[in-house]
């Protein structure tokens, strides 16, 4: 029998989870063992009876850095339970951009590792050493990792077979084909004197079908002018 889909969590703040992933359709395949969930108090590797993980950053400045003695033992633990294809993420504003591209690839990944860090960054060593791709949810900063990894392991899981309910939704959702989701109506018809649109009461499915895609490609235009370049250069499209 096939493993479920696990996510370790290297955090300082254990407690904080599984918070919203313990919620909706991420929780109930979390209770249904589709996938499992593990946290990893960083300070349990701490080396003093403070239980120390920072300290302030060689040549100066602000805050203070976690360090690399201690994440690495916290790291090599966590590892140690895990097998040979575990990928390891840690989170931080400095990281490559996460797409939904990637979160495909994270999702059908066996295990994942997740390290969130916490004060001014986190020692460049162990991230070096430990082979942790550093990732980013966006250009804004959080006060912790924690939030962009429910965030993450969010994403991943919605992906699992069997978490949602109609899985032929997730074609057209944004970011698939390179394009975002075209808007979305239901009842009432008429709300504050604007009518759904007519086509979608057509009933005619090709042309609603070829209306939401035209939808999806006005709205990328307008939105993420970076994305609809990315998608008429795909298609070879001046």
């Amino acid at each position: 029998m096939t493993e479920p889909w696990t996510a370790t969590v290297l955090t300082l703040f254990p407690d904080m989870f599984p918070g919203p992933l313990g919620h909706s359709l991420a929780g109930t395949a979390l209770q249904e063992g589709r996938w499992l969930l593990e946290t990893v108090d960083i300070r349990d590797f701490a080396r003093d009876k403070h239980r120390s993980v920072d300290e302030a950053p060689f040549g100066g400045g602000p805050g203070m850095v976690m360090r690399a003695d201690v994440l690495a033992a916290a790291v090599d633990a966590a590892a140690s339970r895990a097998g040979p294809d575990q990928v390891k993420i840690c989170l931080t504003p400095r990281g490559v951009p996460l797409t939904q591209a990637r979160i495909r690839v994270l999702a059908e990944a066996p295990e994942l590792m997740v390290v969130c860090g916490r004060f001014e960054g986190i020692d460049q060593r162990v991230i070096d050493a430990r082979g942790l791709e550093e990732v980013s949810l966006g250009d804004f900063v959080l006060s912790g990792g924690e939030i962009a990894a429910m965030a993450l392991i969010d994403a991943c899981v919605r992906l699992m077979p069997g978490v949602m309910g109609d899985e032929t939704g997730l074609e057209e959702e944004s970011f698939e084909a390179g394009l975002l989701e075209y808007p979305h109506y239901t009842r009432p018809r008429l709300w504050e004197g604007q009518a759904v649109p007519d086509i979608l009461l057509s009933g005619h499915h090709e042309e609603i079908a070829a209306w939401r895609q035209e939808e999806r490609k006005r709205v990328t235009r307008v939105r993420r002018p970076d994305l609809w370049q990315s998608y008429r250069a795909a298609r070879g499209v001046d």
